[in-house]
């Protein structure tokens, strides 16, 4: 199975959602596009945060030092973002792949990260709540059916706030994965515990 994990927007829990799901499935993580904090990318994050032996994390197709949308950070790094060259590591393994931002963040001058999902990739959307997320959520997932893309399902990150969710649920019925709850901090016993809350519905997909 191949999950393509994507968000309403940045900074809506992508890479927290990527580590649960990648510990449930004891999956391969990859992250084709990093920009910035390459000291401290998504990558190692997610090594950070999981705890099995199972999982590998492959190589980023393009890491960029600048913390910017891809296309900048392409420019600035005097590269440019070719699709041709981001390919997918073969592994016989359940596979995690964690977009950057949302799904029309640029990557270089045509293509966006909505570009970059594979017809047999299951896409998880993470939404959190925040004064426009409902639009933005069902924007993403109008957006995905539009292209044919087959949508697994939604995380929310954040508290629960079911006026929100069951609006988005129910325009959308899309099966909801889970809620990541906001925690004090994330460590490997936490996203343990979420990933064993996940795992039934992951394994439905």
């Amino acid at each position: 199975m191949k999950i393509f994990i994507t968000g309403i927007s940045t900074d809506v829990g992508k890479t927290i959602a990527s580590a649960i799901i990648t510990q449930a499935l004891e999956a391969d993580y990859w992250k084709p596009v990093q920009a910035g904090d390459l000291n401290d990318s998504d990558s190692h994050k997610i090594q950070k945060y999981i705890s099995n032996n199972k999982s590998i994390l492959h190589p980023n197709s393009y890491a960029l030092q600048t913390p910017a949308s891809p296309h900048l950070a392409a420019k600035m790094d005097n590269t440019t973002i070719d699709l041709k060259k981001i390919i997918e590591p073969k592994t016989k393994n359940h596979l995690v792949i964690e977009g950057a931002g949302g799904i029309f963040v640029p990557l270089n001058e045509s293509d966006c990260v909505i570009d970059l999902i594979q017809q047999d990739y299951k896409v998880i959307v993470v939404s959190r709540h925040y004064l426009g997320s409902i639009n933005h959520t069902l924007l993403t997932i109008e957006a995905l059916k539009n292209r044919g893309i087959n949508i697994a399902g939604i995380i929310f990150n954040g508290n629960e706030n079911l006026p929100s969710e069951s609006i988005i649920l129910n325009k959308t019925q899309l099966l909801c994965i889970g809620r990541i709850e906001e925690e004090p901090y994330f460590d490997k016993n936490v996203i343990a515990e979420y990933a064993d809350l996940f795992r039934d519905n992951l394994l439905k997909l």
